[in-house]
């Protein structure tokens, strides 16, 4: 295999990637080649990652913890910590269980591995997420989607389906800034849907179950988690660390503990990081951070509007 002719072919793509190194803590200025910048491409929504309680969390952490876990959940890497963090996240999320992955891209590949033997298909928002697109394609259901936001076009396609199904969508879209409508999926994942009201005589002859991936939403928005439905989000977007996780019923958080590959055989993450997420949380549901966000989006936007610069609806 000639990797040196794909590199080339991907610079002639234009589709080459590169990384840029940047010097310093996350903060509202970045600094590259020694040029200091306003971050406008951070993710670190509630500038928690650089926040002084949080730090000062971490380091106790690993004064306690060290700074590895040291193995995966299941072996003896599920510390007090860890243990702290979900029940955390499931109280602040109104759900019975959590359950803690590395990443938002393996909590994602972790709930469809589990679901692969119980699921016939699979219908997905034109624009999710690659991890959703990924995940899909490994369990070897057909990545089949609907349009962006389009309940109508969701709605044709699931009357073609037959057996159970899953429903996934991004909650925030990453690209967009637009959000997904949760109560009118959740009515569709029921089965609440009267086809002769629209002019059509299908039929649904099928059960859906509804996901959402909440990683850009999550500590900015309020969570809207229907019954009986799975809840991804990340801790390394506006929580400010690293990590996800999923959320739902006691039953289901039970079967991805004995099901899911990738939370199994994976290393849990540092304990310290669940120290310092814990304190994040605080910081989220006292909601200061919160207020100073959409504070300066709101001063953007009427700057933005005040000198005729261009910006989409989000």
């Amino acid at each position: 295999m000639d990797f040196s002719k794909i590199l080339i072919s991907l610079e002639d793509k234009h589709l080459y990637r590169s990384r840029k190194i940047t010097e310093g803590a996350q903060d509202s200025q970045i600094i590259i080649d020694g040029k200091s910048l306003i971050n406008f491409c951070s993710n670190d929504y509630l500038s928690l990652a650089n926040h002084p309680q949080v730090k000062e969390a971490f380091k106790q952490g690993v004064d306690e913890y060290g700074v590895g876990s040291g193995a995966s959940h299941l072996v003896s890497g599920h510390s007090r910590a860890h243990h702290d963090l979900e029940e955390a996240l499931a109280e602040y999320t109104g759900q019975e269980r959590a359950l803690l992955f590395s990443t938002g891209y393996s909590a994602n590949l972790g709930v469809f591995s589990a679901l692969k033997d119980e699921l016939d298909w699979v219908l997905q928002d034109k624009l999710n997420h690659a991890s959703l697109i990924d995940a899909n394609q490994l369990i070897g259901l057909p990545i089949q989607r609907y349009l962006h936001n389009d309940i109508t076009s969701l709605e044709k396609k699931i009357e073609k389906q037959a057996g159970q199904g899953m429903i996934v969508t991004d909650t925030v879209f990453s690209m967009d800034g637009d959000q997904a409508n949760i109560d009118d999926l959740q009515k569709i994942a029921e089965g609440e849907l009267d086809l002769s009201k629209r002019g059509r005589s299908g039929v649904n002859n099928s059960s859906a179950i509804l996901m959402q991936d909440d990683a850009h939403g999550f500590g900015v928005f309020e969570p809207n988690i229907p019954k009986n439905s799975i809840y991804m989000a990340t801790l390394g977007k506006a929580a400010g660390t690293m990590g996800a996780f999923v959320a739902g019923n006691e039953d289901f958080i039970e079967f991805l503990i004995q099901k899911s590959r990738p939370y199994i055989y994976t290393t849990a993450i540092a304990p310290a990081i669940c120290v310092a997420t814990l304190k994040s949380l605080d910081l989220i549901k006292q909601g200061e951070q919160k207020a100073k966000l959409l504070a300066n989006i709101d001063f953007f936007r009427n700057f933005s509007q005040a000198i005729d610069l261009p910006i989409s609806p989000s």
